[in-house]
């Protein structure tokens, strides 16, 4: 049996989960290229931990007040770190399994690595900025689903263009493609 190649110097190091190896010059794997070129995404993707959004969301916690605090300001909502957890886990449920994961990991100078749930393919071109949408009293819920009743993130609305043209169309936002092709 052949030993994997090594890894060109010139090459980031992967990131954790990543392989090293480069199926093509765009994807880590025969599965990526597929994924990509059909559309498809993973419904539910395996993350380093579950997130209880109803526990949090239930205790009147809000998605863009700690967890996502850059989804008011940036194109980018922010996936919470390690770090953003233990503002509140310092003192909040230590004695939990999850908790004491997180509190480890952190010992440790581990991250949490998320593997996103929306995403858009590269080669489609979207640049989707959270702020504005956030400005014209979005809802999470309208892109995201019902996010607040899950434990796991998953993929619950199909975002593709004719969905998002719809919704501009009801709230008479711009349609032309450089609002969101750029």
């Amino acid at each position: 049996m052949l030993a994997p190649p090594e890894p060109s110097p010139s090459r980031a190091p992967a990131l954790p989960g990543q392989s090293t190896a480069v199926f093509t010059t765009a994807r880590a794997s025969v599965a990526d290229a597929f994924e990509s070129f059909s559309g498809r995404h993973e419904a539910r993707p395996e993350q380093p931990v579950e997130f209880p959004h109803v526990v949090h969301v239930g205790r009147g916690i809000g998605c863009t007040e700690y967890c996502h605090e850059a989804v008011t300001t940036g194109a980018v909502a922010g996936l919470p770190s390690v770090r953003t957890c233990m503002v509140c886990h310092n003192t909040i449920a230590t004695k939990r399994p999850r908790i004491r994961l997180i509190t480890a990991m952190r010992e440790r100078g581990e991250d949490l690595v998320w593997r996103r749930v929306f995403a858009y393919a590269p080669e489609a071109h979207v640049r989707f900025n959270h702020a504005p949408h956030i400005r014209a009293s979005v809802d999470c819920a309208t892109c995201h689903g019902p996010i607040a009743k899950q434990t796991i993130a998953e993929r619950n609305v199909d975002m593709n263009m004719g969905f998002c043209v719809n919704c501009h169309n009801q709230r008479k936002a711009p349609v032309d493609c450089l609002t969101c092709h750029f």
